[in-house]
């Protein structure tokens, strides 16, 4: 199994950015697609990004497309979750999640992610 330790996030206020990271222990990362889904207090766990494993293709959830950027190194077994122009709606805990199923970054969905980080808190403040 892998094992998935994120750091990073913190309080940010409107239009500033964060870095969230994702480092793997104990399989290959390259042999698993990595997503990032999120939830806000009182709200449903939404879908952020994914990656495919080799890195080459990327998906993203409308609400974040322009402004948050999901990239992986292999060598160094991390993914990180680029934030900018970040805005209220954006608060909520993050987790990094890690999937050996073929496609699962198509899919976006959390079922198909059966590995999890500790969650990471982003705070927006306007």
């Amino acid at each position: 199994q892998v094992q998935l330790v994120q750091s990073g996030g913190g309080l940010v206020q409107a239009g500033g950015s964060l870095r969230l990271s994702c480092a793997a222990f104990g399989r290959t990362f390259s042999n698993y697609d990595i997503g990032w889904f999120r939830q806000a207090p009182g709200k449903e766990r939404e879908f952020v990004a994914a990656i495919e494993r080799s890195g080459g293709s990327t998906t993203y959830a409308d609400s974040v497309k322009g402004r948050l950027t999901i990239s992986r190194e292999n060598a160094k077994n991390t993914a990180y979750l680029q934030m900018n122009s970040l805005t209220p709606e954006d608060t909520a805990v993050y987790y990094c999640t890690a999937s050996r199923l073929l496609m699962a970054y198509r899919r976006r969905s959390p079922e198909d992610f059966g590995f999890w980080g500790q969650g990471t808190q982003v705070t927006v403040s306007s």
